[in-house]
């Protein structure tokens, strides 16, 4: 199966992270010392992808210049000597090739994956990773993915166990568990209450979707608000064609929640051996100080 592209919507208004957002898009709030959309770019070059596929409006340009050239920021590095910076966002310029397509109507995620259909439709299968969330480990999110996508020629979802509390914050799954960790799907449900929810397997933001997705949210009838939901897309898929669920391993944040958000800066500070300790005392007597 040829997999060579990662659709990346950054459409959105980033409303969950107002007001920090108001003119600044969610997707290049820093992580450290990185914006949020540069660790899930990372994540796919990472997996062997090449292309990728920004879905964007008017008012993100700033995305797609993150990823270009800054010849004047360049020379001033380079006449500082500042070598080190200057490799790092030469790097950054020369990590991946950046499609970009503007999604001219907010009407939902469904519709985002729809507006990648001449980009990517002849090939066998493309990812979709949204930006809200965050994975790391050894394995990262969307490789685990894609060695199943690969191995059986199905599409594939992202899912995580989250606590019953919180099945109504995402779309559930049900499904058959038919290898360690690996789920064949039979239904998905949206933001279930409680008692109605199949089981805590949740949706997160990593997809393996083959082109026949573009069947299923064409012909799709606009939900609340006026939006194309991809679940409702995924389920003819599931019905049809067969699709699976991977239960992801590695540590994931969600960036569109505050304290999640901060938690990565402080996961991420705590990696870097020249602010460790100093961080860590600092924490420590903020944890003191808010104590007393």
């Amino acid at each position: 199966m040829n997999i060579r592209k990662a659709v990346i919507p950054v459409a959105g208004w980033g409303t969950r992270s107002l007001p920090a957002t108001k003119n600044i898009p969610k997707e290049m709030l820093p992580i450290y010392n990185k914006p949020v959309v540069q660790y899930i770019v990372e994540e796919a070059i990472g997996a062997g992808l090449e292309d990728v596929v920004f879905i964007t409006n008017r008012d993100k340009k700033i995305i797609e210049d993150h990823f270009d050239y800054n010849t004047q920021l360049e020379v001033v590095l380079e006449r500082a000597g500042k070598t080190d910076m200057l490799k790092e966002v030469r790097a950054v310029a020369e990590m991946a090739n950046i499609i970009s397509v503007r999604q001219k109507r907010a009407l939902g995620l469904g519709h985002a994956v729809l507006c990648a259909k001449d980009i990517v439709r002849y090939d066998d299968a493309f990812a979709v990773m949204l930006g809200d969330d965050l994975m790391f480990g050894s394995n990262n999110g969307i490789q685990q993915l894609l060695e199943v996508a690969r191995l059986e020629r199905k599409a594939v979802i992202g899912v995580m166990e989250v606590p019953l509390e919180e099945v109504k914050r995402y779309g559930i799954i049900s499904g058959k568990e038919i290898s360690p960790g690996v789920y064949k799907v039979d239904s998905l449900v949206e933001k279930p209450e409680i008692q109605k929810a199949p089981s805590r397997l949740a949706i997160i933001g990593r997809y393996v979707l083959t082109p026949y997705i573009f069947n299923y949210l064409e012909n799709q009838t606009p939900g609340h608000g006026g939006e194309i939901q991809l679940t409702d897309a995924l389920q003819g898929l599931a019905d049809n064609q067969g699709l699976l669920a991977v239960k992801i391993r590695g540590k994931r944040f969600d960036a569109g929640n505050w304290a999640e958000f901060l938690a990565a800066n402080i996961y991420f500070g705590l990696q870097d051996p020249s602010l460790h300790e100093e961080l860590e005392q600092r924490l420590k007597a903020l944890m003191s100080f808010g104590m007393n």
